[in-house]
């Protein structure tokens, strides 16, 4: 029998202590100090999770841009979630699992020792970069008017690479290709409702996009 899924969650009112936001929120630090704080985060049955707004799933959201061009493709039939199968979206990323956990949750260095490990396997799991990369955190994103987007808390990633050098390694993404904000724009009806708000926002987001 397989073993049931476990997800990296927080509770929702730690968010709503901190401030509960709609959209994007570039304002980051205060939230990352508390959810990062050791032992605040917990793994729960993914079933369970999926259906419990008291929690949110920490879900690594990563942008990858080239030379003001960003990753894009669709989610094709093999997509994990079907939910957003079909859909184009312009972010990588997946639930945090036990795998990722070479220490406990209590370790002081969470986020080194936890969670930027998952961000750099879950990459790694779908795709295939042969290139020099910046990383950093922009924004959070939150989106409580749909069921995927009331369990979930996306941890937006801006990654720039020196060469736009990446191949697809998972069969579920298909059109995978480099394309300009104004290129984005046109297909934004067709993107997954993550990807559209980070498109509201994509100037913000990749306006410093040269490698240091």
């Amino acid at each position: 029998m397989n073993q049931t899924e476990q997800v990296l969650a927080v509770e929702t009112k730690l968010v709503e202590e901190i401030g509960l936001f709609q959209g994007l929120m570039f304002e980051v630090k205060p939230y990352l100090n508390q959810l990062f704080a050791p032992g605040v985060a917990r793994f729960l049955p993914r079933p369970e999770a999926e259906k419990n707004p008291a929690f949110k799933q920490l879900i690594p959201y990563v942008i990858i841009c080239h030379d003001q061009k960003v990753l894009s493709y669709v989610r094709g039939k093999r997509a994990g979630e079907k939910r957003l199968t079909g859909l184009r979206s312009i972010g990588i990323g997946g639930h945090i699992n036990p795998v990722d956990v070479n220490t406990n949750l209590f370790n002081t260095d969470f986020y080194e020792t936890v969670y930027q490990p998952a961000v750099e396997r879950e990459i790694e799991e779908e795709i295939a970069i042969d290139a020099q990369h910046t990383d950093r955190i922009v924004a959070l994103l939150n989106d409580d008017s749909n069921e995927v987007g009331s369990v979930h808390l996306g941890v937006v990633h801006l990654w720039n690479l020196d060469k736009p050098h990446v191949e697809k390694r998972e069969q579920m993404i298909t059109q995978l290709t480099f394309m300009t904000p104004a290129e984005l724009e046109t297909v934004r009806d067709t993107c997954e409702t993550w990807s559209q708000k980070c498109l509201d926002h994509l100037e913000k987001i990749i306006q410093t996009t040269q490698l240091k």
